[in-house]
């Protein structure tokens, strides 16, 4: 967990106040989170029933009276008092404390896949908050410049180089952003809840993310290997190991149990007869044998463990198929947002080459608003995707993490 801690961290180019900051608010989540402390207390009940195994069959007590007492050469029975221990096969306690310890096992695993889940569910919506916010201060930027343009637009209709259209356009533009950047504040305040919740805390805490996130300079090496040891596939590794214990314990099971046990039976004496064991109660220790003569529960159990074997690789073969498209195509995503990130620079830089060209128009009494609307209007879609593409980048990496780091 510490290596993905750090794999996180590295990839934000900012200041180690928010590196630290959002290593902190993962710590938050994991300590809080309420979905891993279910499965830790799975675990701890699947844990504890190992010493549930541990333990013999019931000792068993019976208590009969005669209600009409047989007569014999020392006297009449009156009651009887009996105990009997049964007693498992050798082993099989052993097999049975492995069999549950093997599915406590499983229960781990959960644990650790919930925690993976987790951070990268935190990583995510951290990454999301902060193209949002990213996005609002590109809009507000937007609506400053076009003030100026209005600005300008209002003095060109004063010397009769612009018509009152060309303020209106630009009014009805900044309209529409405003719009857009309230749209994405109420968009903010939703991924704020769930971000909170995540850290099962407040859904009104003000969640601070990062001023400016770019693009490391180098992608960090993916080793593929590691997926085949994710503990989604670990998991079916641990099943498959629990339906050996269950077979070793239903072999045990199917073999004869012995018991000890004592009967007691109180006699009285014969009246008007002086003999030396009259009235003598009787004492009887038994021995008895439980053999699992139709045993074919046995023989079905193992045909069960062997079709849930079967079934576990078939479950884990399926879900490597599933991860690996996954990394797949989170690999190929992020080169894609790469990709894309460098060519909306380029386009924003020549964007804002354009619209230096219109400003110095401007200066010789030949500007045509339209343009401006034109350039203001891709400056601020190169911008978006510019962000988009970062966020893109860090979701892929997160999902990467999530699937290969161990």
């Amino acid at each position: 967990m510490k290596s993905i801690f750090f794999i996180i961290i590295g990839l934000l180019n900012c200041s180690a106040f928010n590196a630290q900051e959002l290593e902190t608010l993962i710590g938050e989540a994991l300590n809080n989170n309420p979905e891993i402390k279910k499965f830790e207390l799975q675990y701890r009940i699947a844990s504890e029933k190992v010493n549930e195994a541990n333990t013999l069959p019931n000792t068993e007590f019976g208590v009969g009276y005669f209600v009409s007492e047989p007569e014999t050469r020392t006297g009449a029975q009156r009651f009887k008092v009996s105990a009997k221990q049964m007693l498992p096969a050798f082993g099989a306690i052993t097999a049975k404390e492995n069999y549950i310890s093997a599915l406590a096992d499983t229960k781990y695993e959960d644990i650790v896949i919930a925690k993976r889940k987790l951070m990268a569910s935190v990583s995510q919506s951290y990454y999301n908050l902060y193209a949002n916010k990213a996005k609002q201060e590109v809009f507000a930027e937007n609506i400053k410049l076009l003030e100026t343009y209005e600005t300008l637009a209002l003095t060109s209709v004063e010397v009769g180089k612009a018509s009152a259209v060309d303020v209106l356009r630009l009014q009805m533009r900044q309209n529409e952003i405003q719009q857009l950047q309230a749209v994405l504040n109420q968009q903010f305040l939703s991924e704020q809840t769930n971000f909170n919740k995540l850290l099962n805390r407040d859904k009104t805490i003000t969640v601070n993310v990062i001023d400016e996130l770019d693009l490391p300079s180098e992608d960090f090496e993916i080793n593929t290997e590691n997926l085949a040891l994710h503990p989604e596939l670990l998991k079916y590794d641990k099943l498959y190991q629990s339906v050996e214990q269950s077979e070793l314990l239903n072999q045990k099971e199917s073999n004869p149990m012995i018991g000890f046990g004592l009967d007691y039976i109180a006699v009285s004496e014969r009246p008007n007869m002086n003999f030396s064991d009259n009235g003598k109660d009787i004492v009887m220790p038994t021995v008895s044998v439980s053999i699992p003569i139709f045993n074919k529960t046995y023989k079905s159990q193992t045909k069960q463990n062997e079709l849930q074997q079967k079934e576990v690789l078939a479950q884990k073969q399926d879900r490597l198929n599933t991860l690996e498209t996954l990394l797949d195509k989170a690999i190929n995503d992020r080169i894609a947002a790469r990709i894309s990130h460098v060519t909306q620079t380029k386009n924003l830089k020549q964007a804002k080459d354009a619209e230096e060209i219109l400003i110095k128009s401007y200066e010789t009494g030949t500007i045509d608003f339209n343009d401006v609307l034109d350039i203001q209007e891709l400056q601020l879609k190169f911008q978006m995707n510019q962000i988009e593409a970062v966020k893109m980048y860090y979701l892929q990496t997160t999902l990467i993490n999530y699937l290969t780091q161990q």
